[in-house]
């Protein structure tokens, strides 16, 4: 489209194209809806005449051959900011210019740095390749998560977007339907339909595309996502089987340097033309490119582990928290016991007695007294204290040591 005739027709409807301005000091192109009276008001009717038309709209993506228009389509796939330096160099040389870049992918994601590089690779080559969901984790601050993200949108522009975790359950998707990258900030699904639906994008070709006060459209869906917590332990809800999740944890960055984003930014020419020469590390032996022995990371056993045995890390946690607490080298409890003390301790708790009888006997191989007997029973109060009652019952004895362990296998 000419600079001169910012104005475009698709079906009946009349866009503009204009530049929007962003805080950064940089502008974006976008497309909004203009009235053809107000062209004719502007520019004359014989004006109208000479905007371009189109048939429809189209989302087809390509970085490396990107078309605007295909087959008198309006392609909504944006055309990347920056395009790959044409350097045939070989790939010593090429490296050489990008040291940041290449620094920073083996911070994110240390000795997979081989994967990561494939996964960029992918993106830009076969933006319709079915990737896992990326997963970014640190309790930690300053991991660089925040900054990887504003690295890839400055890659992929405007085909990336960035939503937070409580507006991904909405029906209205149609800002992000059409993008190649989703990344989803400040992540916790607590509700398993919600990570149903995005295991399901994850795979999917086809989504119904919608948008407020308009129907449902089926459209070709593409989307990556990403998702970034500072939660490691049990932001989404997994299961052992599960094969769609690459769970990565970020280490903090020593060294924080306030320019380090335009460094990588300055570099992305370079590293696109690295992407574009390097071999690829991996083969494509699933649907999701990756093997799940690949994408194997202790970030993600620890996630399944703490899924699987919720009710277990519950109890760890609150009998690591009494022998802090006290210098007792054993404790004395009957199920009802742990039970009261976890609803107290975690607010509310899912579980019954016989979960916590079938736990400490089946999985801790633990046994109860064989006869009621008198025993110190310890409790919690809602301030988090503990403190002794005088009870009897047929208790189970709990070691110091046994929780201990316990405690440095479920961290670890």
């Amino acid at each position: 489209m000419s600079q001169h005739n910012p104005y475009l027709r698709v079906g009946t409807t009349y866009y503009k194209t204009i530049e929007k301005p962003l805080i950064s000091g940089d502008k974006i192109s976008i497309l909004v809806r203009w009235n053809r009276e107000t062209i004719i008001s502007d520019h004359g009717k014989t004006y109208v005449s000479k905007v371009p038309k189109y048939d429809g709209f189209c989302c087809i993506p390509s970085h490396l051959n990107y078309q605007k228009v295909i087959e008198e389509f309006y392609n909504m796939y944006n055309e990347i900011p920056n395009q790959p330096d044409d350097d045939k160099a070989d790939l010593h040389s090429i490296k050489e210019q990008i040291p940041f870049s290449l620094d920073f992918m083996e911070h994110i994601f240390g000795e997979q740095i081989e994967l990561g590089l494939d996964y960029l690779k992918i993106l830009l080559l076969y933006p319709t390749q079915i990737l896992p969901i990326l997963c970014l984790v640190s309790k930690e601050r300053v991991t660089g998560k925040s900054t990887f993200i504003k690295w890839l949108k400055a890659i992929f522009g405007l085909n990336m977007t960035y939503i937070k975790g409580d507006s991904f359950g909405s029906q209205f998707n149609a800002d992000w339907t059409s993008m190649l990258i989703v990344a989803i900030d400040e992540v916790f699904f607590d509700k398993k339909e919600i990570t149903e639906r995005l295991k399901y994008l994850s795979t999917t070709d086809k989504d119904k595309k919608e948008a407020k006060g308009k129907d449902r459209e089926e459209i070709d869906f593409f989307a990556k996502f990403i998702l970034c917590s500072n939660n490691e332990d049990n932001f989404i809800q997994i299961d052992e089987n599960e094969v769609r999740f690459w769970i990565i944890k970020i280490k903090s960055i020593k060294s924080e340097r306030t320019e380090f984003l335009r460094d990588l930014n300055s570099e992305i020419p370079y590293f696109l033309n690295y992407l574009i020469q390097r071999p690829f590390y991996s083969q494509k032996k699933t649907r999701m490119w990756f093997t799940h022995a690949e994408l194997r990371t202790q970030a993600l056993q620890k996630l399944v582990w703490k899924n699987n045995n919720k009710l277990e890390s519950r109890i760890i946690e609150l009998l690591f928290e009494f022998f802090e607490s006290v210098e007792d080298q054993e404790i004395y409890v009957i199920p009802q016991d742990i039970l009261n003390m976890l609803n107290k301790m975690f607010k509310s708790s899912y579980w019954t007695i016989n979960d916590v009888r079938k736990l400490l006997k089946e999985v801790w191989n633990l046994e109860p007294q064989s006869n009621s007997l008198a025993y110190v029973k310890y409790d919690m109060d809602y301030g988090g204290t503990f403190y002794q009652q005088n009870k009897t019952g047929r208790y189970f004895t709990i070691e110091r040591n046994f929780i201990s362990q316990k405690f440095d296998e479920m961290m670890n």
